[in-house]
Order: C-alpha cells, then sequence, then structure tokens
C-alpha cells in the first residue's frame, strides 16, 4: 500500500498539536491541584478570597509558562527529528543529482519505504538508467557516423591519389567509383537532416483519407524488382477489406519501402517475406515477415535507433546505414502510431508490425 507524504505531515502535525494539548492539560492539573492544596493548608478552614485568588493566579501563570516550555521544547526534538528524517533523502538525492551533471551516471539512490520521496528517488534512478542508455547511444552514433563518413572518404582519396600519381587511367570507371562514393555521402547527409526535420516541431504531415491496402500494395510492387533481383519472394495479402485511415501518403509509402527493404536485406537468397493487412476494429495493422537471421535479444531494443547496427563488422553496402528504421519510427509516430519488432530466436527471422489508426 502506497502511503501519501501529505497523510504523514499531517499525522506529525497532528500528533505535534495533540502532545501540546496533553502536555498543557497534565501541567494545568498539577499545578491547579497543588496550588489548591496550598490554599487549604494556608486557610485551616477559613476562606480568604484575596489568597484563593493569588494561588488561582499563581496556577494559571505557572501552568502556561511551563506549557509553554515543555512545548517549545517538544515542537523543537520532534521538528529536528521529521526534518532530518525528511531531508536525509533530499540531500541524497541533491549530491547524487550534483555528480549526474558532472558525468557520473553510475550515481544511484537508496529508495525505501513507498511515498512521494521515496517515488522521487526512484525516478532520478530511472532517469540516471536512461541517461546512461542515451550516452552510450550518442557515443555509439559518433562512432558509426565516423565509420559512415571515413569510409567512402578513405576510397576518394585514395582513388585521387593513384590517379595523381598516375598509377591509373582516369577512365570511366574509376570515376563513376568516386561518383558512388559521394552519392553515399550525400546520402547519408540526406537521411540525417531528414530525420532531423522529421523531430523538428515545426514538421507537419499532408494527410488526407487514404486506402492502406493500396499505399502497402504500392509499395510492393515498387520493391518487388529489388526481390526478384535477390531472388527472395515478396507475399502480400489482406482481408480484402478497404481500410480508410487519415494519413499523408507519400510518408505512409516511404516508411513501407524501408521496411520492405530493411526486410530484404536481411533475408537470404531464396527466402521469403511476407506483407499482410489486418483489420484490428479501430487500427489496422501493418505485418511484415521475413525469414532471415532474426534479430538478437540485445540488438532489438535499440534497433529502431539512428545509426545503430547490430553488427558492427557491416558496412553500407551489406547492412545499410542504420537509418531506415528510426525514419520509420518517427514518421509512424507523427501519424499516432505504433511501430515494434519482435524476432523468432532460434527458428529465425523477424516480423515487423505498424498499427495506424483507422477513420470513424
Amino acid at each position: 500500500m502506497k502511503h501519501r507524504l501529505d497523510l504523514k505531515l499531517a499525522a506529525i502535525i497532528v500528533s505535534i498539536t495533540a502532545g501540546i494539548l496533553i502536555v498543557f492539560t497534565v501541567i494545568n492539573i498539577i499545578t491547579n491541584h497543588y496550588h489548591i492544596t496550598m490554599f487549604q493548608q494556608q486557610s485551616a478552614g477559613q476562606h480568604g478570597m484575596e489568597q484563593l485568588n493569588f494561588h488561582l493566579e499563581q496556577a494559571l501563570m505557572q501552568s502556561i509558562i511551563l506549557t509553554c516550555l515543555l512545548a517549545i521544547a517538544v515542537a523543537c526534538i520532534i521538528g529536528i527529528y521529521v526534518a532530518k528524517k525528511i531531508s536525509a533523502p533530499l540531500v541524497q538525492m541533491k549530491k547524487a543529482a550534483e555528480k549526474m551533471t558532472q558525468g557520473d551516471l553510475d550515481i544511484r539512490v537508496n529508495t525505501r519505504g513507498y511515498d512521494e520521496i521515496e517515488g522521487l528517488g526512484s525516478s532520478l534512478n530511472e532517469l540516471a538508467v536512461q541517461l546512461q542508455k542515451q550516452e552510450q547511444l550518442r557515443r555509439n552514433m559518433t562512432q558509426d557516423i565516423a565509420h559512415e563518413l571515413r569510409t567512402p572518404l578513405t576510397t576518394l582519396k585514395s582513388h585521387t591519389r593513384a590517379l595523381e600519381d598516375g598509377v591509373w587511367e582516369p577512365t570511366a570507371q574509376r570515376f563513376r567509383t568516386c561518383l558512388e562514393e559521394i552519392d553515399r555521402l550525400i546520402q547519408l547527409v540526406t537521411e540525417l537532416e531528414d530525420l532531423h526535420d522529421m523531430e523538428s516541431p515545426e514538421f507537419q504531415l499532408s494527410r488526407t483519407d487514404q486506402d492502406l491496402g493500396q499505399i502497402l500494395e504500392r509499395a510492393i510492387n515498387l520493391s518487388i524488382a529489388m526481390y526478384h533481383e535477390k531472388q527472395v519472394d515478396l507475399q502480400y495479402s489482406s482481408s480484402g477489406v478497404s481500410i480508410i485511415a487519415n494519413i499523408d501518403a507519400d510518408r505512409m509509402l516511404q516508411v513501407l519501402i524501408n521496411v520492405l527493404s530493411n526486410a530484404l536485406l536481411h533475408t537470404p537468397e531464396g527466402g521469403e517475406v511476407h506483407a499482410e493487412l489486418l483489420d484490428e476494429g479501430t487500427n489496422a495493422l501493418i505485418r511484415i515477415k521475413d525469414s532471415g537471421r532474426g534479430i538478437s535479444s540485445s540488438d532489438l531494443p535499440y534497433i529502431f535507433e539512428r545509426l545503430y547496427r547490430g553488427d558492427k563488422s557491416r558496412n553500407r553496402l551489406s547492412g545499410g546505414s542504420g537509418m531506415g528504421l528510426a525514419i520509420v519510427k518517427q514518421l509512424v509516430s507523427k501519424h499516432d502510431g505504433q511501430v515494434w519488432a519482435e524476432s523468432g530466436g532460434d527458428n529465425g527471422g523477424s516480423c515487423f508490425y505498424i498499427r495506424i489508426p483507422k477513420n470513424g
């Protein structure tokens, strides 16, 4: 059961107030009883109003002074204890946050209990974990960008040096190779710019009511030549019922072609890829399953990150730029949809799912 911090503080305040009232009551009873007893002893059966008033006044004054002093002492003791109890985890969180700002992301806060302060500590720990993941992804992205740029630049440099030294003849084939490397650089920069634009708040989709089945068929028709060239069988099935969604047709076509290209990239010759469009009622589900080598469990959470590639030994010719799925994720999110992947594990193959809200 979760204990709310405001209820704890209220209980502490009520306890302090009740304690002061109890102290006041006890002191008042004791002092009044003491002075009345003294009055009875002094009067010896004679009733003197002045003497009675004097004892009553003394009783009230003493009870008020003692109550005030004891109440201050009780409030100070309880207040200091409660302040230390509440501030201790906050001070620990402050120190942890300062270390995090200095780059120490391994710091963690000890959390105990179920109130809001402990919840704040858990959130701070989760923040540190996410920052660690993002830092690792940033480092990987920096390394990947350096690798992506270094490979074509090194090729261009070696070709240019060979042409300059007269080792190679300046043939059309040599220049074509240089142009291919330049195109690779331009494509990488263009993909990075596209993804940056998609992540900006100013990016807007041109959404209209479209038949998802027609868009999927168009994506398959545009991709079929690549599949025939690699001798991979591309199959398509649907319910036959028109599924209308409010989408940007060009951007959704880009999403589907990227996923189909990724499936082809990881499917060996003689394999097959199956695309399917399903009606889920309020949503449409596009499922693209391949018979490739599958995705390892360690790579699965990161495949939609930019420039991420599970096999670091692959180059762009065999492994792609690592930007396609990041663009897919961003565009699907802009359509208020979801995209995720599952792996067949030991059986091989992977399956990508795209869920898009339907109209009506």
